[in-house]
């Protein structure tokens, strides 16, 4: 099987299943309340004024003030929990078992605790996203010790790649997967100083996008090789690529993500006309949306739906994959593509198939794709079995 130059292959292995999943966000605490908000129109993202996170208003999704209040554990954390909680309630997993893991996936963890507090070695070991790792599996009584993926904005799709590729080795039969972040000011003014912020909502793949609104969120996927009851999804297959162009900016040909397409593809043993929809990246930066329209269309996927989420919750970073991952599942089980909210007319470097109006079909699989600094990619494959 040839991509380029590059040859892939792959053996039979053993077929891992979604057997539970939740989203903890400003639009509900359940994936059925987020999936419900979206199919109704309901953004998250507002007009902030809050000079905590930033010296200027800004759009961003994020929670109320008053959400996730404990002395003991970080907002980071409490997030986190809570979406765990609610996934692992959906199942009947021994959570004590040494064939149980958690992997966690963020991009910052504890970082904001930098902008209030002197730096010790005490606060140092606070914000590793080890030491919140350690915290969330001992508050469950996993035995098994944590694995931390943090890999710019493809965190969640490595961490369920990662998962993938332990269970059908069989070091573990279950493993609970869980993304979050929590944008501090010192975030903001990255991307600011990028001048990668829009001053409004952000529009995914339309022709007057500005740039990010960012969000914060909570997302959880369990994935098995015990296939449950019922209309189950299957992570058919994924991969990871790295075009290492830029720092901070992306391939200029998409022929790096195409390739991460490509070979999930042909891992899952799916033909490309069986992809219903695609859950694409789509941050609403120029030079993004323009490489992913470029690597859709090598792929031969220009005219599948596509949509990008951004203009619901912003850019929920180390949350990303895993969120919009969750409600790419939702849409298969449910036959509904959500729109792009934000997006009006056309404009990427390659004409792709925007879907701008909530639409029903049978679907059967989609592909999710994700981007991130330090050129990194990753795609996977849903599948409903």
């Amino acid at each position: 099987m040839k991509s380029g130059n590059v040859k892939w292959e792959f053996k039979c292995m053993k077929e891992v299943f979604v057997i539970a999943d939740n989203i903890v966000s400003p639009l509900g605490n359940t994936t059925e309340e987020n999936f419900a908000a979206l199919c109704n129109g309901r953004s998250a993202v507002k007009k902030h004024q809050d000079t905590k996170k930033s010296d200027t208003p800004f759009f961003a999704s994020l929670f109320d003030a008053d959400s996730f209040e404990d002395g003991e554990l970080t907002k980071f954390e409490q997030v986190l929990i809570t979406s765990i909680k609610d996934a692992v309630s959906k199942t009947g997993i021994d959570l004590s078992s040494e064939k149980t893991a958690l992997i966690i996936s963020s991009t910052k963890g504890n970082i904001s605790l930098l902008e209030e507090n002197e730096l010790t070695p005490e606060l140092k070991e606070r914000i590793s996203l080890s030491s919140s790792a350690q915290k969330i599996a001992a508050h469950f009584n996993l035995q098994t010790r944590p694995v931390v993926i943090s890999h710019a904005c493809i965190s969640g799709l490595v961490a369920l790649i990662t998962a993938k590729t332990l269970l059908q080795a069989g070091t573990y039969d279950n493993i609970i997967i869980a993304g979050a972040d929590v944008p501090a000011k010192c975030i903001l003014s990255g991307f600011q100083s990028y001048q990668a912020v829009s001053d409004e909502l952000c529009k995914p793949f339309d022709k007057d996008r500005k740039g990010i609104n960012l969000g914060e969120a909570a997302a959880t996927v369990i994935l098995s090789i015990n296939k449950p009851g019922g209309d189950a999804i299957q992570l058919a297959g994924g991969a990871v690529s790295n075009d290492a162009n830029h720092i901070s900016g992306p391939s200029r040909t998409g022929q790096e993500l195409f390739q991460a397409i490509d070979a999930a593809l042909q891992e899952s043993g799916i033909d490309k006309k069986e992809i219903g929809f695609i859950s694409a990246h789509g941050t609403a930066t120029l030079y993004n949306d323009d490489m992913e329209s470029k690597a859709i269309t090598l792929a031969g996927l220009q005219e599948v739906p596509l949509n990008s989420l951004k203009g619901f919750y912003g850019h929920t970073l180390g949350a990303a994959g895993l969120l919009e991952v969750v409600i790419s599942i939702q849409s298969l089980k449910e036959g509904k593509i959500i729109p792009t909210k934000g997006f009006d007319k056309a404009g990427t470097a390659m004409p792709v198939n925007v879907c701008s109006n909530l639409t029903e079909k049978e679907l059967k699989a989609c592909l999710k794709t994700a981007s991130g600094f330090g050129g990194c990619n990753a795609a996977v494959i849903l599948r409903l079995n």
